[in-house]
């Protein structure tokens, strides 16, 4: 089982390292890896993402951060990496360390030019985001942040069969439609025997900036987490700070700090 020493998994699964199908680098040893997703685009699922490993990695854990996301790949500017590139040492690929420590891997940090649209089709997508688990040299990580495309397509899939997953944490909106998308990604989750962490609904109110009235733009919260058998592990307003929190990290908005840190206090425990 020579693999399993640096898998998340640690032969836990029961199957050999031959018979596992996921492989690992002996170099790296990760212990945790989360998945972030939302089955559905544009709900704030990478920022979530970034504001989670730089979160962790503030805390002093050791982070890494993968984008899945491979033709809708944000991470990188939210990270502010627009001007780094991740290269080859001719072995393994070589992440790209952000100023907080988190090592990040992303199509865009191998583009000439960030607008260039990747059109391939779902088997190079997949292939792709396999060789950034094969291939990239994370070393030791206490956590890999997995920021997966929207939908329960093809790179799903492939992620959740294999790369060993600790635990997915889901991003929502509260409305009726985008809550019926993530259901799906929930069960998805359920039947790859991926344990769903709990939701975090995003954009679920605004703050009047002149009374602080707290405003539910969408209507009352859902009641998605209960209805899919999960647990809401908090709610974050549409707010700038928002934005600047991911960029940002711990120096941006206090309340957004502090309303992520109690979230990113449950994952570590469920995880």
């Amino acid at each position: 089982m020579a693999n399993c020493e640096g898998c998340p998994s640690k032969g836990s699964c029961g199957k050999s390292s031959e018979d596992c199908g996921v492989k690992q680098i002996p170099e790296n040893k990760i212990k945790k890896v989360i998945g972030v997703m939302s089955g559905k685009g544009g709900v704030g699922k990478s920022t979530v993402s970034v504001m989670l490993a730089n979160d962790l990695a503030e805390r002093g854990y050791k982070v890494g951060l993968l984008d899945a996301d491979i033709t809708g790949p944000s991470t990188v500017r939210l990270m502010g990496l627009t001007k780094e590139k991740a290269y080859s040492d001719g072995v393994h690929f070589l992440p790209v360390i952000s100023e907080k420590g988190v090592k990040v891997i992303s199509l865009n940090l191998m583009l000439d030019d960030e607008n260039s649209p990747v059109i391939w089709r779902g088997s190079l997508l997949s292939s792709c985001v396999i060789q950034f688990w094969n291939e990239v040299l994370w070393g030791e990580l206490d956590y890999l942040i997995i920021d997966m495309p929207p939908g329960t397509g093809d790179i799903t899939l492939t992620v959740m069969q294999q790369i060993p997953i600790s635990g997915a944490v889901m991003v929502s909106l509260p409305q009726d439609m985008v809550s019926m998308i993530v259901t799906k990604a929930i069960n998805m989750a359920n039947m790859m025997n991926i344990k769903v962490l709990g939701i975090i609904e995003n954009m679920s109110y605004i703050i009047c900036p002149h009374c602080g009235e707290k405003i539910n733009i969408y209507g009352s919260s859902s009641d998605l987490a209960k209805r899919a058998g999960s647990v809401l592990l908090g709610e974050l307003p549409t707010t700038p700070g928002l934005a600047s929190f991911a960029e940002e990290g711990l120096k941006a908005d206090p309340d957004i700090k502090d309303r992520f840190s109690r979230i990113t206090d449950k994952i570590i425990k469920m995880v």
